[in-house]
């Protein structure tokens, strides 16, 4: 690849950096507010009790995710805080997540990722069953999003998936853990629709003219140029998965070149990365 056309690439994988890790630092940001309210010398200044209780620390998730799920142009659809089995004094298993008024899941409008809702859907909590002997309960720790922050002690970003939890449709979820005196009791995340993502990402990979990929961590595919790679398959190629290791780290690297010819580019600290194919001459 020419030296033009590596920073072409390495200028459409910053693009795609822009417009997530906003998302990420927001993820970030809620953590730190949460930290603050369970733990040191500020714990409970929010809710009027050093005690950790779904009752009153509910009301502060809300405050504190509602007003950007809400947000015009926002690229969420759900948020939240996940606590860890027995840290809430008053709630064994707790999912304290609410939904946009673009998620439709629950209300019966069938809009999906699409976002155009029919205006039905208001912000709201999710409905979750937090009764382990009920047939409807979900281990929410066995999900990849949270063991691996809870492996990691860092932030990862799941999917894409079908998330039938929260969405019913093709999502991607970014969750850190929440630290009080040095014990993960929770992760903080949120939502976004794959569709959504798309209608911002894919003019950028657009612009590169051959064939372009954004990938996960593992392989599997964000949004694609070519129609032939499907949201959520794996993008199987010689030597991708080893140029994609990095991302696992925490720091990504830089880019590789596969077998093929195709450009492996990091996108910042997402922990996405661009696959970028020659374009025809």
């Amino acid at each position: 690849m020419s030296t033009t056309l590596d920073l072409a690439a390495e200028h459409i994988a910053w693009r795609v950096a822009s417009t997530i890790e906003p998302v990420l630092a927001m993820v970030d940001g809620w953590r730190g507010v949460l930290e603050a309210e369970l733990s040191g010398p500020y714990a409970g200044a929010l809710t009027g009790s050093p005690t950790a209780e779904a009752a009153t620390l509910d009301a502060v998730i809300e405050a504190l995710v509602g007003a950007e799920l809400e947000r015009d142009g926002a690229l969420i659809t759900g948020a939240g805080f996940v606590a860890a089995p027995g840290f809430l004094a008053d709630a064994q298993w707790h999912l304290a997540w609410w939904l946009s008024s673009a998620n439709s899941f629950g209300t019966g409008t069938g809009t999906g990722g699409t976002g155009s809702g029919s205006g039905t859907a208001t912000l709201r909590r999710l409905e979750a069953v937090s009764d382990p002997d009920s047939e409807q309960f979900r281990d929410y720790t066995t999900l990849e999003w949270w063991r691996v922050p809870q492996r990691t002690g860092r932030r990862h970003l799941t999917g894409p998936y079908v998330d039938y939890l929260c969405t019913d449709d093709y999502t991607v979820t970014i969750t850190t853990p929440v630290m009080a005196d040095g014990e993960m009791v929770g992760v903080v995340g949120t939502d976004a629709y794959v569709a959504r993502l798309e209608r911002e990402l894919l003019p950028v990979l657009r612009e590169w003219g051959g064939a372009c990929t954004l990938v996960n961590a593992s392989g599997r595919i964000l949004a694609s140029t070519d129609s032939r790679r499907a949201t959520g398959a794996l993008l199987r190629l010689d030597g991708l998965s080893e140029a994609l290791a990095p991302l696992h780290e925490e720091h990504p690297g830089h880019a590789a070149v596969l077998g093929g010819g195709e450009f492996v580019l990091p996108c910042g600290d997402t922990t996405l990365a661009l696959v970028a194919e020659a374009p025809p001459n």
